[in-house]
C-alpha cells in the first residue's frame, strides 16, 4: 500500500477503537438514549453535505424498506444496545466482544441459507474466537453483568446481519448518502424519547466532550475517511481496520480509565483476533488491488464489512 494508504488504515483503525472509551464518560452523566440521539444527528448533519454531492435521497429511490431494515441492525439498535451495556461494562471489554462481528457473520451466513462451502480454517477461527469470548465471560471478568454481555453480543448480531441485506438489496447505493440517511433515521427515532424523558440537565463538560467527539470524529469524520481508504486500497485491504479496533479500544481503556489489563484480558484479545482474522477469509477474494481514480464512490455493500462502534 501506499504511505497514504497506511495513514488513512492506521488513522481510521484508531478512531473507530476510541467510541468505546467515549460511550463509556458519556453514559456516566447522560442517558444512553441521549448518546445516540446526539451522535446520529451531529453525525447526520456533518455527512449532508457529502451525502447531497452523492445524489441525496434519489439514489435511495426504490430501496427503502432495505434502507430501513440496514439502519435497524447496523445503528439503531446496536448503538443503544452498546451504550446501555458500557454503563457497567469496561470499555475494552465492550470493545473485545465486537470484535466477535465475523463470528456471528459465520454463524448466521449459514442460519440464512448460505450453502457455500466454508473453509476449515473459518471453523477453526470460529472456535477460536469463542474460546476467547469464553475467556471474557469467566468469573469477574465481565463485571458480573451477564445482560450487559448478552447486549453487546445481540449488537454484534446485529452488525453481522446488516452487510446481508447490504449484500443483497443495497449494492449499488452510494455508501455515503445511505450512512447519512441511516443516521439521521436513528436521530429521529429517539428525538421522541429523550423529548418524553425530558427535560435533561446539561451535562459536564467531559460529557459534552464525549458526545461531541462521538458524533464529529468518530461518525462523521471516520466515514469520510474510511471512504477515501476504500478508494485508495480497496475494500478488501480496508477490513484490515477491524484488526485495530479491539487494541486500541484495550489500551486507551487502560490509559485513560484505568481499566486492568489482566492476562486473561490479553488472552481473550489474542484469541478474538485471530479468530475473527480466520473467520473472515474468504476463498478468491479480491486481492485488495486500489481502483481506478474514475471509481470514487464506495457502495454500500463495500463498507459493511467492518463496523463501527
Amino acid at each position: 500500500m501506499s504511505r497514504r494508504g497506511w495513514f488513512l488504515l492506521v488513522t481510521v483503525g484508531i478512531i473507530w477503537g476510541v467510541p468505546y472509551l467515549l460511550i463509556k464518560i458519556a453514559v456516566t452523566d447522560v442517558t444512553p438514549v441521549m448518546v445516540v440521539f446526539v451522535r446520529t444527528a451531529l453525525g447526520a448533519l456533518l455527512l449532508l453535505p457529502f451525502a447531497l454531492r452523492g445524489g441525496g435521497l434519489r439514489v435511495l429511490r426504490g430501496h427503502w424498506p432495505a434502507v430501513l431494515g440496514f439502519a435497524v441492525l447496523e445503528i439503531v439498535l446496536p448503538w443503544i444496545l452498546l451504550s446501555n451495556a458500557e454503563r457497567t461494562l469496561s470499555s475494552s471489554t465492550t470493545g473485545l466482544l465486537v470484535a466477535t462481528v465475523p463470528i456471528a457473520a459465520v454463524i448466521l451466513g449459514r442460519l440464512v441459507g448460505d450453502r457455500r462451502p466454508v473453509a476449515l480454517v473459518r471453523w477453526i477461527g470460529l472456535l477460536v474466537g469463542l474460546g476467547g469470548v469464553a475467556l471474557l465471560l469467566g468469573p469477574g471478568a465481565a463485571g458480573g453483568d451477564p445482560w450487559a454481555v448478552a447486549q453487546v453480543l445481540l449488537a454484534a448480531l446485529g452488525y453481522a446481519a446488516a452487510p446481508i441485506i447490504a449484500d443483497r438489496s443495497l449494492r449499488e447505493v452510494p455508501a455515503i448518502p445511505l450512512t447519512a440517511t441511516c443516521l439521521g433515521i436513528t436521530a429521529l427515532a429517539y428525538a421522541p424519547v429523550v423529548l418524553v424523558t425530558g427535560p435533561h440537565a446539561w451535562p459536564p463538560v467531559d460529557a459534552v466532550l464525549a458526545l461531541a467527539g462521538l458524533g464529529a470524529l468518530c461518525t462523521a469524520l471516520a466515514f469520510v475517511l474510511f471512504f477515501r481508504l476504500i478508494v485508495e486500497v480497496g475494500a478488501a485491504r480496508s477490513t484490515l481496520v477491524a484488526y485495530l479496533n479491539p487494541v486500541v479500544a484495550v489500551a486507551l481503556g487502560a490509559l485513560v480509565l484505568d481499566e486492568v489489563i489482566t492476562i486473561t484480558v490479553l488472552a481473550a484479545t489474542g484469541l478474538i483476533l485471530a479468530g475473527s482474522a480466520a473467520a473472515s477469509r474468504r476463498t478468491g477474494d479480491a486481492d485488495g488491488t486500489p481502483p481506478t481514480a474514475d471509481d470514487d464512490v464506495p457502495t454500500a455493500d463495500e463498507v459493511t464489512g467492518v463496523t463501527p462502534a
